[in-house]
């Protein structure tokens, strides 16, 4: 009996390396599992407290680096990457994420026409205005992009992990601990991110700080609604007093329910969503990624006359195109 014509020694071989590469992806999965995935559930308050480090330590750790606004050229820059680098958890300081984005985008702009031998093809202004938008779409864009992503990502696991913190919470001040103590133990439940930023409003109050203002400190952080709506509760109560515990239940319920209005929002509006982020990604990793590896590609017709002017309606589009998608995929609930 013959084999069929397809199983012959190329199939087997491509068979054997696909078959492999799964393997090799598998246990690659089960090592990240086992060793890598464990840790993330330690939050880094508590690594530091096991290490012995003080309040000020620990707030020094925590804390992420800020930029005062007033004294930089670009203050709405500044202001908007200090908010996306503060949800993202990147302790750098907005100043310096903006000045290192600044070099980067320089270098790329002078090192890449040396390394790909196009120098002698900078010449007219239209290659030039090419070669900028590139350096700037790889030094700026793309790292802004970034951030928005881990932003994004990182804003929704303290929104799947605050009802249930808010739960340990209510059960810590009905047994009876302060809220100082209740706090503590649901640092010590949760895992990161929510864990790390309690434990700076804890490291902030142990240095001194009143509870309104290190929640205050937390909602500017975080900038969302439940975390809003859990800091003025608790500042409220604070100062008219009241049962915490049954003003925090309710706030639970409320929480719980709004979770599952937004998760069907979200739903409805994934595709939009979806599209909005291909299609604002998309475009800037196309140019990065042709240009980059064929620049004569754009290089070979920037003298024409109709490229300046196209060039320039192309990015006046795209920015208009990403203001409006933000805009209509921006559901509030």
């Amino acid at each position: 009996m013959s084999l069929p014509s397809f199983l012959n020694a190329e199939t087997v071989l491509y068979g054997i390396i696909f078959l492999a590469a799964v393997l090799a992806f598998e246990g690659m999965f089960l090592w990240w599992r086992d060793t890598y995935g464990p840790r993330r559930r330690v939050s880094k308050r508590m690594a530091l407290i096991e290490k012995g480090a003080s309040s000020a330590e620990i707030i020094t750790a925590l804390r992420r680096q800020t930029t005062d606004v007033s004294k930089s050229l670009l203050p709405s820059v500044i202001r908007y990457l200090d908010s996306r680098m503060s949800q993202a958890g990147i302790r750098m300081s907005a100043q310096r994420m903006l000045t290192i984005m600044s070099v980067v985008t320089v270098l790329i702009g002078i090192l890449f026409p040396l390394v790909g031998g196009i120098t002698g093809q900078i010449r007219s202004p239209s290659a030039v205005l090419l070669l900028l938008i590139f350096a700037a779409g790889t030094g700026i864009v793309l790292p802004v992009l970034y951030i928005n992503f881990v932003a994004a990502k990182r804003l929704k696991s303290i929104e799947a992990q605050f009802p249930t913190a808010i739960d340990v919470l209510v059960r810590g001040l009905r047994a009876g601990y302060p809220i100082t103590s209740a706090l503590e133990l649901v640092v010590n439940e949760l895992p990161d991110p929510l864990s790390s930023e309690l434990g700076l409003v804890l490291a902030e109050m142990n240095y001194g700080y009143a509870l309104r203002d290190a929640l205050a400190n937390l909602a500017k952080r975080v900038q969302t609604a439940d975390v809003d709506m859990f800091v003025v509760s608790v500042s409220i109560q604070t100062e008219t007093g009241g049962s915490l515990a049954d003003i925090l239940d309710g706030l639970s319920r409320v929480i719980r329910e709004r979770a599952g209005m937004v998760l069907k929002v979200r739903a409805l509006a994934s595709e939009g969503k979806m599209t909005g982020a291909l299609l604002t990604a998309m475009p800037v990793l196309t140019f990065v990624s042709v240009f980059s590896s064929n620049p004569n590609f754009y290089l070979d017709v920037a003298d024409d006359r109709w490229f300046m002017p196209g060039v320039l309606g192309v990015c006046f589009m795209y920015t208009l195109g990403v203001v409006i998608m933000r805009r209509l995929i921006a559901i509030k609930v």
